[in-house]
């Protein structure tokens, strides 16, 4: 048990000893302020009348404070996702695996540390990604006269849910770091496939009920799932999404997956 604690503390160091963490940190707290406060502004415009769709309607965004707030979750996911992959294909690329597994031979425990502390990593960016959004989305709404919800109980169990969401998506990362160590491709796939290639799928679920019933088990859709609100919901209203729980225990057998698959198939092979 000391061993995996210490192996937690060397992973911590590692990763926090590097400019990579906190440059993506920046990044993401750049991006999810900048899209909840445009696109707050532009939802609590419309939706209160200031602003008006070309054909003189009111679109309905339902309760605005908890989907201007998911984006913390919805678009800042990519950033623990890719933490957790660069954390791990980074001791492939620069060959840190050899001093490491000379220090502690036990795998699985090395493995183990790293999910655990990009586990919390993953929170940490949660954090972030909150406070942007809040502090970006939630001046928007309070600006154009529309409630923040920040009393609201049910607003801080999506709060609660978003940092498990992230957290749990910087594990996923790991995971497909271990599957796919070379770095530039995990990063082409995480980008192709988050980006790209997931919310086309969705988009196509939201037009058939077989597709839907397909799509909603997307690692993307399940974590919307978890948190509970999503622009997704909005921009395709026609989606299926899964309750909270369902979504979160999705999410975690994704996690699960790509780091079992990446143990059997590359983290106990010769390091070289």
């Amino acid at each position: 048990m000391n061993d995996f604690f210490a192996g937690i503390q060397s992973e911590f160091t590692k990763l926090l000893t590097t400019r990579m963490w906190w440059v993506l940190a920046i990044v993401l707290f750049g991006y999810v302020a900048l899209i909840s406060g445009g696109l707050g502004t532009l939802f609590a415009a419309l939706s209160t009348g200031h602003l008006h769709t070309a054909n003189g309607r009111t679109p309905n965004f339902g309760h605005l404070a908890p989907l201007i707030y998911s984006f913390a979750s919805s678009v800042g996911y990519v950033f623990p996702v890719l933490l957790g992959a660069l954390a791990t294909t980074g001791e492939f690329r620069h060959q840190t695996l050899t001093p490491t597994f000379l220090a502690n031979p036990h795998r699985g425990r090395v493995l183990g540390a790293k999910s655990v502390t990009s586990l919390v990593m993953g929170a940490v960016y949660g954090v972030i990604a909150l406070v942007a959004s809040v502090g970006g989305g939630g001046i928007a709404l309070a600006a154009t006269g529309v409630d923040t919800q920040l009393g609201d109980s049910d607003t801080w169990a999506l709060f609660g849910r978003a940092l498990i969401a992230m957290a749990l998506w910087a594990v996923i990362g790991v995971g497909l770091g271990v599957l796919v160590p070379n770095q530039a491709a995990v990063i082409v796939i995480i980008l192709a496939f988050t980006q790209f290639l997931e919310p086309l799928l969705r988009l196509a679920g939201s037009f058939s009920d077989a597709a839907g019933s397909v799509t909603k088990f997307l690692p993307g859709t399940a974590s919307d799932g978890l948190v509970g609100a999503s622009f997704f919901t909005v921009s395709t209203p026609g989606s299926a999404i899964l309750d909270w729980w369902p979504g979160g225990l999705v999410l975690v057998g994704y996690a699960v997956l790509f780091t079992v698959l990446g143990w059997l198939f590359t983290w106990r092979r010769d390091v070289t």
